[in-house]
């Protein structure tokens, strides 16, 4: 199912050349937007609540502990990307060496999503929506598989979301 539907997608990526400029931009530099997400969250809790600041810094901090526990995990899966498997998918993305699972980018947009909802849920909204065409996007270019990004963006929803609890602490304690 996970060729199937990377398959379906990257026919369709091949279909629509005139997106090509806007989806490659976001899956390379898309995750600037999820750290303005961080700012002004921070900037709303200097302002406003000291339990906004405290999730947001954890926030930064569980995007930080994710990819510091992926690493190990993706060397020991080392699943090929789809273009080191399949030559033909079109791909618009440098054609790195590492390992497709688990995507870096969908992992940090994970942690950034679900850790903003707790702290600001506007914003939080806006960045999962946005952690969802992240995601999207890392296949559109024909990086990922969409197994790779979806288990990457619970992953790292899970990890800031474990997170909360502790960070809740933090205003009551200083």
């Amino acid at each position: 199912m996970d060729w199937s539907l990377f398959h379906t997608i990257n026919q369709w990526s091949r279909d629509t050349s005139w997106a090509h400029g806007y989806f490659k931009t976001y899956a390379d530099f898309g995750i600037i937007v999820f750290a303005l997400g961080l700012v002004v969250a921070f900037l709303i809790g200097l302002r406003n609540d000291a339990k906004v600041m405290a999730r947001t810094v954890w926030t930064a901090i569980a995007a930080m502990v994710a990819l510091v526990l992926n690493q190990p995990i993706a060397n020991l899966v080392d699943r090929a990307r789809p273009y080191a498997t399949h030559p033909h998918v079109l791909t618009l993305v440098d054609r790195g060496k590492d390992p497709s699972f688990m995507s870096d980018h969908s992992l940090v947009a994970g942690a950034l999503a679900v850790g903003l909802l707790f702290a600001v849920r506007k914003i939080g909204f806006a960045v999962l929506a946005l952690a969802l065409l992240m995601a999207f996007t890392r296949v559109y270019v024909g990086a990922h598989y969409p197994s790779d990004d979806i288990t990457r963006l619970a992953a790292g929803g899970v990890i800031a979301g474990s997170g909360r609890p502790l960070a809740d602490r933090v205003p009551h304690a200083l």
